[in-house]
């Protein structure tokens, strides 16, 4: 990969439990960055890897040493995007581009390419597929919806954080991640099935997956998540309010496309059915959704590890 001989200057909003990492490999990688976050001191954690903190999202954009040419946007759903581009945009110079690699639905990541054209200022939604793993290791899918010189402008900036694939016009990065996050769920659901089917049969669930990794059925679901659920580790990676949300977007945007998507709507609804237990929990937890549904049968002996 080869870094412009100048590199851009950066602000970071939004160092959660995927910003931080992502905003210290920026760092790592020489990008001159300001970090906001609205807990502080989540921000000031990446001081010690020379970013600078603002107290605003309009003082991270408008940082006194140079304002920011690239904007990384990195929030909890769509409306906090909106609200925090809003109070970033007076402090936006022209020409700059906003990159949301938040999940949000594709409506609002157009509503927002509109809001912000109208200013002057360029627009990617780049959400992400990987986890915290994929976020410390620079190992992310990214989903670029955008025009092709914006996403040419982003790529060397996206390139340290993971695989960038530019899918279409802006918008379209979100629909492609709700195509990964359906795969994804559908997959956590049938994974859970084939477990419980093992245990309740009689055989090693653990011993059962073991011996069906390798065949047709692999997955990186398989592999990370079906040892979580025979551990019952729950704690987070990605979380039941974050799939919960992404699976309900997911039957918007079909909505939207004049589409009906069953096994969606049933996923979906399983997700529905712990999101008020264990919203923090790791999306692995969809386990326990299906062994509520099917009372005394439970997968493993161990205890349940869920985030206080």
């Amino acid at each position: 990969m080869n870094l412009p001989k100048s590199l851009p200057t950066l602000a970071f909003l939004g160092i959660g439990l995927m910003g931080k990492p992502m905003a210290t490999r920026l760092l790592q990688a020489g990008y001159p960055l300001t970090a906001w976050n609205r807990t502080r001191s989540k921000a000031d954690a990446l001081a010690a890897f020379g970013a600078r903190v603002a107290d605003t999202p309009v003082g991270a954009v408008q940082d006194g040493v140079a304002p920011a040419d690239i904007i990384i946007t990195m929030l909890e759903a769509g409306p906090m995007v909106a609200q925090v581009v809003e109070q970033a945009l007076p402090g936006l110079r022209p020409g700059a581009l906003v990159i949301d690699m938040s999940s949000t639905r594709q409506s609002e990541a157009q509503a927002l390419h509109a809001t912000l054209r109208a200013h002057g200022v360029a627009f990617i939604d780049a959400p992400v597929s990987g986890g915290v793993v994929g976020a410390e290791s620079g190992a992310l899918a990214i989903m670029a919806g955008g025009s092709a010189d914006d996403f040419a402008r982003a790529e060397p900036v996206l390139q340290i954080l993971g695989r960038p694939t530019l899918v279409g016009p802006a918008g379209c990065g979100q629909i492609a991640k709700l195509c990964n996050q359906l795969i994804v769920g559908g997959t956590l659901n049938i994974v859970a099935e084939a477990l419980l089917l093992a245990q309740a049969g009689g055989a090693d669930p653990a011993a059962v997956r073991a011996a069906i990794r390798g065949g047709f059925a692999e997955s990186r679901i398989l592999d990370v998540h079906g040892q979580r659920m025979l551990e019952r580790n729950f704690l987070p990676g990605g979380q039941v309010k974050s799939q919960t949300k992404d699976l309900d977007n997911v039957l918007i945007a079909a909505a939207a496309a004049n589409l009906h998507l069953p096994l969606a709507e049933l996923i979906a609804q399983n997700y529905h059915a712990i999101l008020a237990a264990v919203p923090n929990a790791d999306q692995s937890a969809i386990l326990l959704a299906l062994e509520q549904i099917n009372p005394g049968r439970r997968v493993g002996n161990g205890t349940d590890k869920l985030p206080q």
